[in-house]
């Protein structure tokens, strides 16, 4: 009863904590908290600073951190003592830990079992086994190879669009490559996988895009995810009569009578929102990283090497930046530093993924380093249940670019490229592109 209510409560809330400060990690899952959303500007820096970048880089404050001791207090939030972990293998073992540490938010917030949280990232183990179970065939070889030719044609039709969205008669127009093709790729690819009709993407899309846009603030990003949790409850419940080809119509088929509609809405909106935005942020992010180094994105049209370039790219850019705070079950010595029962630990994605001890020069993007071991999908019992989708998606996007647009350049100066401030999915909001260079100037 008890897996089926928190299963149940997460059609309520965002699977994704994302784009907030760091007490939002602790808050932002509840509706009460909502209004709270728009104070994290107010925050100390150091309580935010896992969550800021330079760029594409980690802030410099983050490896100083780490170079002073692995684990560190930050702050506290919600009277809870925050700990940061820094160094590669002290995340490690941190994540790979389910024993020592609880990620359910709920006794944090003073909460019951009918207290809105966030989905699989804020179970334990047994209801996380019981609703990730369901998941993992749906994730498997057989399922995504069928997927593969869906998504070359996805990625073939929206590079298409981004050549027709500039000037016809000027090839070397400046045409904007996150909204042609980075938000729209994983969109489509996920309504593939997910066996939406057609008629339905576009309301979907829209529903979609409101949900992470925050310029108007907390309470709308909230408004959003709420109306994109009840299109998709309709579609479930369609669904239920009459199962599609795609993951909603296999649940149905396989665990229908395990999964009520609520839990297969839940599961359903945890697949969209860890799959789209951050799938989205590395193909923008990754564009910006390749174009600044015309090697690599040489190398991403080969399909020998482009798997070393998104390897890389994961590990280079991590846009996912911190993992779900972990609490401590009990009072422990944590290598060296005393942590109490009830504190939060968070690991640093970014900042292990640029730890010197984990890989040799860090901060430069090496496609021929060896790819196992970064944490870019988090590690353990939450690592991401979509890794190999994601690598798909970037795989098929960069090698089809560089082949399709070999001289492709940046349409602007990289310092006036505007990066997210303050954000637990780091991301970019345009990268203008020329598909051509410039023709140079004639002379009279």
């Amino acid at each position: 009863m008890r897996a089926r209510t928190l299963a149940r409560t997460a059609v309520t809330s965002p699977s994704l904590v994302a784009r907030w400060g760091a007490a939002m990690l602790l808050a932002a899952t509840t509706r009460r908290h909502a209004a709270g959303l728009s104070g994290v500007s107010v925050l100390p820096r150091k309580l935010t600073m896992p969550l800021r970048r330079t760029g594409t880089d980690p802030v410099p404050e983050l490896a100083a951190l780490r170079a002073q001791h692995p684990v560190a207090k930050i702050g506290r939030v919600l009277g809870r003592t925050v700990w940061i972990v820094t160094s590669h293998e002290q995340a490690r073992a941190v994540l790979n830990d389910s024993v020592s540490y609880s990620t359910d938010i709920r006794p944090i917030l003073g909460g019951d079992g009918d207290l809105a949280i966030g989905g699989l990232g804020f179970t334990d183990p047994p209801d996380h086994t019981r609703l990730r179970r369901y998941l993992i065939p749906e994730f498997a070889g057989r399922r995504l190879a069928a997927l593969a030719p869906k998504i070359t044609e996805i990625v073939e039709h929206q590079l298409d669009l981004l050549e027709e969205s500039g000037d016809p008669g000027d090839p070397s127009d400046v045409v904007d490559f996150v909204s042609a093709c980075a938000f729209p790729i994983p969109f489509h690819v996920i309504c593939e996988l997910l066996g939406l009709p057609g008629e339905d993407r576009e309301r979907f899309r829209e529903l979609g895009h409101a949900r992470f846009d925050v310029t108007g603030g907390g309470a709308g990003t909230f408004g959003a995810m709420s109306r994109s949790q009840e299109f998709l409850a309709e579609v479930v419940r369609a669904q239920r009569r009459e199962p599609g080809d795609g993951l909603i119509g296999a649940l149905v088929r396989k665990h229908g009578h395990e999964l009520d509609d609520a839990e297969l809405t839940g599961l359903v909106d945890g697949v969209f929102t860890g799959g789209y935005e951050t799938s989205a942020s590395m193909l923008a992010l990754g564009v910006v990283t390749l174009l600044r180094d015309r090697e690599a994105y040489a190398l991403a049209a080969d399909d020998a090497t482009v798997d070393g370039v998104v390897s890389e790219l994961l590990r280079y850019l991590s846009v996912v930046q911190i993992a779900f705070p972990r609490f401590a079950r009990n009072d422990m010595t944590l290598f060296g530093q005393q942590v109490r029962a009830g504190d939060a630990v968070v690991c640093s994605l970014s900042g292990a993924n640029r730890d010197g001890e984990f890989a040799d020069r860090p901060d430069e993007m090496d496609p021929s380093r060896p790819g196992r071991g970064h944490l870019a999908f988090g590690h353990g019992m939450h690592r991401c249940i979509g890794s190999e989708l994601a690598r798909m998606e970037l795989r098929a996007t960069f090698s089809s670019l560089s082949r399709r647009y070999p001289d492709m350049a940046l349409a602007v100066e990289p310092r006036s490229l505007q990066f997210r401030e303050l954000s637990i999915v780091h991301g970019i909001e345009s990268v203008p592109v020329r598909l051509v260079p410039t023709a140079p100037a004639t002379r009279p």
